[in-house]
């Protein structure tokens, strides 16, 4: 990037990572947070004056005023621990590796870009037990020997950034389950129940109360043979979804204002978790998705206006909501910090430290080294990449990883603990 801006270009990036903002000639801050509360210039100006910025909340992470903190225990790997054992795995680069992963824990999977990490864990691990778990599994299996301790789990998710919904009906809160509770809200309130409306009424997804010109999607689309599709809003609506009748029923919130239910879906999600203080059920459903960083989406929001992060941390929140006591599911995230800022990273370690509470196991693709230093345990792979990838450089905790002189990840990792301990 220096190289091709000191032959004459310019060369703008969008980016969290904290080494390529050091190395910037000029940083634009945006916030101070996202959504509603974002979309403001906080910060323009060099690495050195951003630091000092009382405003940047970038700026107070990247001078430590603000830090993820190590945690103060790593769950111990013992004789006891149960495993997922991976043997002779010698699928793309792999060099007929033997690889333990310890359950009950939050499991980093670390090395440089093509040492190997995808093909272990996505083409053979996620593979081979989802064929075990849940019989259903018809993708390619990567070439191994064997992986046992499945005996161990209940269950097996891959969270991805791949979109929640492929249309424009689909949001958030359908996602979550929490739009039956809402429609269920407005079907009894004195309005409806006098004119004889129940759940289906306040539904953009059938007919009934929905506006039939757009058939609830408060847009019309018109198809162009040669050109993109041009996207109007309805005008029957005013791409509000409903039919006046049921715009005319109204919920009262916490806070004494009364909405209709286009009004509702207009909210943010930290909107709605105060006005449906009164309604626990919905209430307890929204406050995940505000916990998982995503209080500034509409509750509405189509899912195809998502990006993949937000996307993910949607998944994130149905898991948190409805997982089974007792029940203990490996939950597999590759490199889910893509696009993240600290802020956000701090809350995705959150959630999964609640994971894991509830009785889960937690292993994670990553490179972003904030979230390598808070695991419990680490399985580090290359050295390098390619041919020079796919052996097992070393394996245990981040303090154990540091002190491996043939791990780059070791390396890295050894300044951010240094670092983290010294703010």
């Amino acid at each position: 990037m220096k190289s091709l801006r000191d032959i004459g270009n310019s060369v703008l990036v969008v980016e969290h990572d904290s080494d390529m903002m050091k190395e910037a000639d000029e940083i634009v801050d945006m916030g101070p947070f996202a959504g509603e509360k974002g979309g403001e210039k906080i910060f323009q100006g060099t690495y050195d004056e951003i630091i000092k910025s009382k405003e940047s909340l970038t700026g107070k992470y990247l001078s430590g005023s603000l830090k993820i903190s190590i945690p103060k225990a790593r769950r111990p790997v013992t004789d006891k621990t149960e495993m997922i054992v991976i043997k002779g795995a010698r699928e793309n680069n792999l060099k007929d590796i033997n690889v333990k992963i310890p359950l009950g824990m939050f499991v980093c999977v670390t090395g440089v870009s093509g040492s190997g990490k995808s093909t272990l864990i996505n083409n053979i691990l996620f593979g081979d037990l989802k064929r075990k778990i849940e019989g259903t599994y018809n993708e390619k299996i990567g070439d191994h020997d064997s992986i046992s301790g499945q005996k161990y789990l209940n269950a097996l998710e891959m969270i991805d950034q791949n979109p929640i919904g492929k249309t424009s009906r689909s949001n958030p809160v359908t996602y979550i389950k929490a739009f039956d509770s809402i429609r269920e809200a407005f079907a009894g309130t004195p309005q409806a129940v006098k004119k004889n409306l129940y759940s289906g009424h306040f539904s953009f997804n059938v007919s009934g109360g929905r506006c039939e010109t757009c058939e609830g999607t408060g847009v019309i689309n018109i198809e162009m043979q040669f050109m993109a599709d041009i996207v109007l809003e309805c005008e029957e609506c005013k791409g509000k979804r409903y039919r006046d009748e049921i715009l005319e029923i109204k919920l009262k919130g916490n806070d004494g204002v009364r909405k209709n239910i286009s009004e509702v879906l207009d909210m943010t999600v930290s909107e709605a978790v105060i006005f449906f203080k009164a309604f626990p059920k919905i209430e307890k459903k929204l406050k995940v998705l505000e916990d998982v960083g995503l209080g500034y989406i509409r509750v509405g929001q189509s899912a195809t206006t998502l990006s993949g992060g937000e996307s993910q941390r949607v998944k994130l929140a149905y898991h948190l909501t409805f997982q089974e006591k007792g029940k203990k599911t490996l939950f597999i995230f590759d490199e889910p910090t893509t696009g993240l800022h600290y802020y956000d990273v701090s809350k995705l370690l959150k959630c999964f430290e609640e994971l894991i509470k509830k009785g889960n196991s937690v292993v994670v693709i990553e490179h972003n080294l904030e979230v390598i230093k808070c695991a419990d345990h680490i399985i580090d792979l290359g050295p390098e990449s390619g041919d020079e990838g796919g052996y097992l450089v070393a394996q245990g905790t981040p303090e154990e990883i540091s002190e491996v002189k043939k791990s780059y990840t070791g390396k890295f990792l050894k300044n951010v603990l240094k670092r983290t301990k010294a703010i």
